[in-house]
C-alpha cells in the first residue's frame, strides 16, 4: 500500500508520496512512486501511483510513448500534447492497454485490476491543471472547490487536509501540511513508510528544483513528527473536560436537545423501541 497527495493552488503545485510496498508483514520494499516528466520553459508533469505495483509500472513504462490518434495530425504523446487534459487522455490510453494486455491473467490468479493515479502540471500558458485518474482510465480534474487529491491510505491524514488546505494557502504552508498529512498517516498504518518525495512547482515557472528525498534522519520532517505530536496533545489538554452535574458550566455537556437520551433495559423482557 501506499500514500500520495497532490495539492493545485493559486500559488503552484506540490505533490508528496511515500515508498513502502508490501505483501505481508515479511515482504517489505521499497518503490518510489514519483515520475517527473519535464521539459524546461515547454511542459513540467508529475505521476503519483498507488495499487498494483506491476500495473503502476508497466503503465509509467509505456506512458512515455503511448499515443492518441489525432486525425490527419501527428498522434497526440505526453511530449507534444497542448494541454494536461490530453495528457491525462494518454495517461488513460496507457492504463487500458495495460488492462487489456493483463487483466485477463490477473484475474485468473485471483488479483484485481486495481492501480489509482494523480496526474499534474502545466503545459504552455495553460492553467495548472490536477487530474485523479482510476484504474478504469477515467479521470476527474481538481476544482476550486476540492483543490487536492489523496490516493492509496488517505483517511488518516485527510482530516488536516480538509481543515487548512485552500486554493490561497501558500505553497511552503501547502507543503508543510502535506507533510503533517504523511505523518498522521505513518504514525497509525505501517502499510506507509519512509522515504518520501517532496515536490513543490511554483505556477507557470514550467520547471523547478524543489524536490527532496526524505528518510529517517531528515532534520526538519523529525522536527515536524515531534512538534505536531507535541502542540496536538498541548491543545488537546487545553480543551474543557465534559462536566456532567454544573448547571453553571460555561459548555455544559447535557444541554438541550431534540433527542432524548437513550433509555436502559432492566429485565430479561423489557425491550426500547
Amino acid at each position: 500500500m501506499t500514500y500520495c497527495i497532490g495539492v493545485k493552488l493559486d500559488a503552484g503545485l506540490v505533490f508528496l508520496s511515500d515508498s513502502r510496498t508490501n505483501a505481508g508483514v515479511d515482504q517489505i520494499s521499497t518503490f518510489r512512486k514519483m515520475m517527473i516528466y519535464e521539459k524546461p520553459g515547454d511542459r513540467f508533469m508529475v505521476l503519483l501511483s498507488a495499487g498494483n505495483l506491476s500495473i503502476s509500472q508497466s503503465v509509467r513504462e509505456i506512458l512515455q510513448v503511448e499515443k492518441l490518434d489525432n486525425g490527419v495530425e501527428p498522434p497526440i504523446t505526453i511530449w507534444n500534447a497542448t494541454s494536461m487534459f490530453d495528457v491525462a487522455r494518454v495517461l488513460g490510453s496507457a492504463i487500458r492497454r495495460i488492462y487489456d494486455q493483463d487483466a485477463r491473467a490477473l484475474h485468473h490468479s485471483g488479483v484485481e485490476f486495481n492501480a489509482s493515479l494523480i496526474l499534474g502540471g502545466q503545459i504552455g500558458d495553460e492553467p495548472m491543471r490536477l487530474f485523479l485518474v482510476y484504474s478504469a482510465g477515467n479521470f476527474i480534474e481538481a476544482t476550486r472547490e476540492t483543490c487536492y487529491f489523496q490516493i492509496g491510505e488517505s483517511k488518516y491524514g485527510k482530516p488536516v487536509l480538509d481543515r487548512m488546505i485552500t486554493p490561497q494557502t501558500p505553497l511552503d504552508e501547502a507543503a508543510k501540511c502535506a507533510l503533517v498529512s504523511m505523518d498522521s498517516t505513518l504514525k497509525s498504518n505501517l502499510s506507509v513508510g519512509l522515504p518520501l518525495d517532496l515536490l513543490v512547482y511554483k505556477a507557470n515557472a514550467l520547471q523547478t528544483e524543489q524536490i527532496v528525498c526524505i528518510d529517517e534522519h531528515n532534520p526538519y520532517f523529525a522536527m515536524i513528527r515531534g512538534a505536531w505530536g507535541q502542540k496536538l496533545r498541548q491543545v488537546f489538554e487545553s480543551l474543557d473536560d465534559p462536566q456532567w452535574g454544573s448547571d453553571a458550566a460555561t459548555y455544559p455537556l447535557r444541554a438541550p436537545s431534540r433527542f432524548e437520551p437513550m433509555g436502559k433495559i432492566h429485565s430479561p423482557g423489557e425491550k426500547i423501541l
